[in-house]
């Protein structure tokens, strides 16, 4: 008797496998062809020399923008950082993207650096001191502050076209008083934790490639 109910409940749990199997085969083949899922859009292969590359033999790249207060500079100023900016993106005669993203602020570094410090002081005054920066420190980093950061994507096939783009862009907004760079590796990961993660650091397996 005991081996029928085991036989039985084997048979079960294969039949529950093989559904299980079929489900997800179901899905990825819905995801194949309706735009709502990640997976249709986001065909990842990697990220390399600042570059995302995807299935479609294209590369995903851009320039980071370092942000700049206009509303502290004279009237004349703002009006031609804007009017700049207007010229600038009506020169750009292809698709790009402007993104905004959060990156967490680290200041490990700077935590560490002062806990030397601590350990190193004998002076009770000083010491007191910087047990209340690291105090601010913990209270900064526990309140998850971050920096935003802009960004201006594109994609293409040919590389040398990718490097003439990058260019351009670092010098038309050079033109406008804006500094730019080419997006790091970093720089693009953050940019996926920020629009997949919730702002996580990207762990393998959160976004499935094809």
């Amino acid at each position: 008797m005991t081996g029928q109910v085991n036989q039985r409940l084997q048979q079960n749990n294969n039949s529950q496998n093989q559904q299980e199997v079929q489900r997800k085969k179901v899905m990825t083949k819905q995801a194949l062809n309706d735009p709502k899922y990640t997976e249709n859009w986001l065909t990842i292969r990697g990220i390399k020399n600042g570059m995302i590359f995807n299935t479609k033999n294209e590369m995903i790249t851009g320039v980071k923008v370092r942000p700049k207060n206009i509303f502290i500079l004279d009237q004349s100023v703002a009006d031609g950082t804007l009017i700049g900016l207007m010229n600038f993106y009506n020169s750009l005669d292809y698709e790009f993207w402007l993104v905004v993203a959060d990156r967490p602020v680290d200041i490990k570094m700077y935590e560490a650096e002062l806990q030397l410090l601590y350990n190193k002081t004998q002076d009770q005054r000083l010491r007191k001191v910087i047990a209340q920066d690291l105090e601010k420190g913990s209270l900064f980093v526990n309140s998850n502050v971050v920096d935003t950061e802009y960004y201006i994507l594109f994609k293409e096939k040919r590389p040398e076209l990718v490097q003439k783009k990058v260019r351009d862009m670092i010098n038309g907004l050079a033109g406008c008083g804006l500094t730019a760079s080419q997006t790091t590796n970093d720089d693009l990961r953050t940019i996926l934790d920020s629009f997949l993660n919730a702002n996580q650091k990207f762990e393998s397996g959160t976004v499935i490639p094809r």
